[in-house]
């Protein structure tokens, strides 16, 4: 599976400047590209909490169905986050949109600080197989608990794409925490984070990368704007098992309700 990680600038607040970028990126990706992967929010970038009812996107509105369409017409995945305004309430969300359409919608479980009284957050991890790989989603703060991976991999997760928006003082955090989670669970992790100013003169550090089961950078961004490919081994895993396998010797289960839908996306309801 080839992945363009696209380390980029997000205007909080500003989708329609946002979704120009987003389409570009889109239509620059290489021919034999499988996904496309953005930082955190970038659709919308962050909002607040007096301006979330407004600048919030239903994943059925335009600026969603115009990525829908780029997908489809570039025949890649796109990875993509924004706060999603679902009837009235409100997700931190992240996107698997294919060729065919929206697969897998995740909405943030670990909400960051500044988060709460904005947005609620989700009940449910999920995975959806896609040319033949099964893909699970997190988000940001999502990552620095192990057990959202362990949940991922619970749905049988090869790869974990986290979607980020880390900022300083707290560079080096999403470097340790991604690559044990992709250790502990010998799977592929790959990282999207933005750079550049945020919300209250923040700073996001970017350093996006990817890791393998065994623990290792494939690769790791700078600080500025990048776009990295990352080709991923899938037989990496199986080697990564044949000596231990973590799932095989986990003595402690995860709670919650596993749910199997017909057009394979899997789900665990954490409640």
């Amino acid at each position: 599976m080839k992945i363009e990680v696209i380390q980029t600038t997000t205007r909080d607040g500003d989708t329609p400047y946002n979704l120009s970028c987003i389409l570009k990126d889109i239509a620059q990706c290489a021919p034999d590209t499988d996904v496309v992967l953005f930082p955190e929010s970038h659709l919308t970038g962050f909002l607040s909490q007096e301006d979330v009812g407004t600048l919030s996107e239903s994943v059925d509105g335009e600026a969603v169905q115009a990525v829908v369409e780029a997908a489809r017409q570039r025949n890649v995945a796109v990875v993509l986050g924004l706060y999603e305004n679902a009837h009235g309430t409100f997700y931190n969300t992240t996107l698997f949109i294919a060729p065919e359409g929206i697969l897998l919608t995740y909405r943030k479980t670990h909400l960051w600080v500044p988060e709460h009284g904005i947005v609620v957050p989700g009940d449910r991890f999920s995975t959806v197989e896609w040319r033949g790989v099964r893909i699970g989603l997190l988000i940001c703060y999502d990552s620095e608990f192990p057990e959202t991976a362990r949940a991922l991999t619970a749905l049988d997760a090869q790869v974990m794409l986290i979607t980020d928006g880390l900022a300083e003082p707290e560079d080096d955090v999403h470097r340790v925490s991604v690559m044990a989670r992709a250790m502990e669970n010998q799977v592929f992790a790959v990282v999207a984070n933005r750079v550049g100013n945020g919300p209250d003169d923040c700073m996001f550090v970017g350093n996006s990368l990817g890791v393998d089961p065994f623990g290792r950078t494939l690769f790791e961004a700078g600080r500025g704007e990048s776009r990295h490919t990352v080709t991923l081994d899938l037989s990496l895993i199986g080697k990564a098992r044949a000596f231990h396998d973590y799932r095989a010797n986990q003595r402690i289960a995860l709670p919650g309700e596993r749910i199997e839908h017909p057009n394979g996306l899997r789900e665990l309801l954490i409640g």
